[in-house]
């Protein structure tokens, strides 16, 4: 009996996609070992930030690199690093920004759930645009002696409304303004790691437990040596607005050995085992009583990245009496549970975590609620 049935807890088949809700990703074995050994000693957490930065900057190719407990840590602390910067004083008085320069601005189609973990160091968030139209002379006009920084989301660039990221870093180098790119859950391809920054961006943040498959309580950012710098002044061990945020001895080391494994993967061969995947879940499904089944990719911000392969289940609730959110409840509730996207004609199914077998479990599953009907 494992520690999830000795606590009563169902374990999940995840064809939903590196949601933190659901804890993430699973971890490789080498990534638990380094985290064990690294349980066995003190070490000097500010030195051990320090070298492990740069290490992982050396293994993908980038000026500079910091560990965060999470990306959304990550947010707070790179919002912190271009409002305070290494200010001993200026850092132990956030939030309390006053007197300094303490507006972020963002796209109003990019504001997003996250951006709270800005708000939180006391940076003013200020809207440019309009939810379907922002014109360049707009965020150029928003930008004044108080801005900080400006905040850019990666997963909504090609929403209507946005600005190309390489136009908005243009116009913030005019006016020495740091661009903060949020790219989360903006892996694979592997390019991304710096392909945000070779556009312009001063900052990039990832998340350390979705695609990397790291600890899930960890961040990375990625970005210019003198803000990685501001990055560490305003994060744990130290006493600063990240003060909370606490990055253990033993995530440092497993995001750093699960960085050395993701840059040596063949991704090649991961998006050929999600195509072949995806083409099962198709060739399964469709045609069924009610039943369209389709290869395709995200087209709005959601569960990233756009780039892996998903197969979409439209449902006919009325040919087969029951709901999409009844199918989505009726395969959580099953041992093991399994959970699944949905898009508003019905389910969407994700390979990118999913175990090999997993997938005809998948299907099993909902040819025996669907047929069922």
């Amino acid at each position: 009996m494992d520690i999830y049935e000795q606590l009563g807890v169902k374990k999940l088949i995840n064809a939903w996609g590196t949601v933190t809700r659901i804890g993430g990703s699973k971890m490789p074995p080498e990534v638990l070992e380094a985290m064990c050994e690294a349980a066995q000693a003190y070490v000097d957490i500010d030195e051990l930030l320090r070298k492990a930065g740069e290490r992982i900057a050396k293994l993908i190719g980038v000026e500079a690199a910091f560990i965060t407990s999470g990306a959304a840590a990550g947010l707070a602390v790179a919002t912190a690093a271009c409002i305070a910067g290494t200010d001993p004083v200026k850092v132990a008085r956030l939030p309390d920004t006053s007197g300094m320069k303490n507006e972020i601005i963002i796209l109003k189609c990019h504001r997003f759930r996250y951006d709270q973990a800005v708000r939180l160091t006391g940076a003013k968030l200020v809207e440019v645009g309009l939810a379907d139209r922002t014109l360049p002379e707009e965020l150029e006009a928003a930008i004044n002696e108080r801005t900080a920084a400006i905040i850019y989301l990666a997963e909504a660039e090609h929403v209507r409304g946005s600005l190309p990221l390489v136009m908005v870093c243009n116009i913030a180098k005019k006016h020495n303004v740091p661009v903060i790119v949020d790219a989360a859950a903006e892996l694979p391809p592997i390019d991304n790691l710096r392909r945000f920054l070779e556009v312009g961006a001063d900052l990039v943040i990832f998340s350390g437990g979705k695609d990397i498959r790291g600890p899930q309580s960890s961040g990375l950012i990625l970005g210019k040596k003198s803000l990685i710098e501001a990055c560490a002044a305003n994060s744990c061990p130290n006493h600063s607005i990240g003060r909370p945020m606490k990055v253990d001895k033993e995530t440092i080391v497993g995001l750093l050995k699960a960085v050395e494994i993701y840059v040596q993967q063949d991704f090649k061969g991961r998006m050929q085992r999600w195509e072949e995947i995806v083409q099962y879940f198709v060739t399964e499904l469709d045609g069924l009583k009610g039943i369209k089944a389709w290869r395709g990719f995200p087209t709005e911000p959601g569960i990233q990245p756009t780039c892996i392969p998903r197969a979409y289940i439209e449902i006919s609730e009325e040919e087969l009496g029951i709901s999409i959110p009844e199918i989505q409840a009726r395969l959580r509730e099953g041992d093991p549970g399994i959970v699944v996207g949905t898009f508003e004609k019905g389910l969407v199914l994700n390979p990118q975590m999913l175990e090999d077998g997993e997938e005809k479990i998948v299907v099993g599953r909902l040819k025996e609620i669907l047929q069922a009907m």
